[in-house]
């Protein structure tokens, strides 16, 4: 297990972990980053409706490990064989998450576990690690949820940690390392609380 000090020393200085297909653990820092701004956060006119209709109970942190299990669940039925949630990363994360900086967004419905995210807070950014969902659009309005805390509270960073045709619908957006180094030294100066 790597622990919380390790993560958190880790996300501090711009790395993050991810199992790869041998199960070893890897640190990456991508040049560019993936980050979503907070004030160019885009919803579409349908993902709009979706969330006005009012289907989904949104929570945080009601079932951390669940989500973290979805999401691993998520990656492994998509089009790798494997997942970078691996039993190692489920449960260093869950002990960050015990520790209080890891957590989750979870959009219920009917009493069931619909989609949801999870990710790291730290001072005044949010790490976004993944996302699933059983329901359609339960994850994006778990996302548009995650954004509307995020600007409550006064973070100023949402890192993607890459950019996919899936967020660029939301804004995400690349930018070099260096400004990205930049950006979170502004974040980690912060004083901002997530739970």
């Amino acid at each position: 297990m790597i622990s919380p000090d390790r993560l958190l020393s880790a996300y501090a200085s711009g790395w993050f972990p991810m199992a790869v297909e041998s199960g070893e653990i890897r640190w990456f820092s991508p040049d560019p980053r993936g980050v979503i701004p907070l004030d160019a956060f885009h919803v579409s006119h349908r993902l709009a409706r979706a969330i006005r209709g009012g289907d989904f109970e949104i929570v945080v942190n009601r079932d951390f490990p669940a989500v973290i299990r979805a999401c691993a669940d998520a990656e492994r039925e998509g089009e790798g064989a494997g997942t970078w949630i691996n039993a190692e990363i489920y449960d260093s994360y869950v002990a960050l998450h015990q520790a209080g900086y890891a957590h989750s967004v979870e959009a219920w419905q009917d009493g069931r576990l619909a989609g949801g995210l999870y990710g790291v807070a730290i001072a005044g950014a949010f790490f976004g690690e993944s996302m699933f969902h059983h329901v359609s659009d339960a994850s994006k309005i778990a996302l548009a949820a995650l954004v509307d805390r995020l600007r409550q509270r006064g973070y100023v960073l949402l890192d993607t940690q890459w950019v996919t045709p899936h967020l660029e619908q939301f804004g995400a957006m690349e930018m070099s390392r260096r400004r990205y180094l930049a950006f979170l030294g502004e974040a980690l100066g912060r004083n901002c609380s997530f739970a």
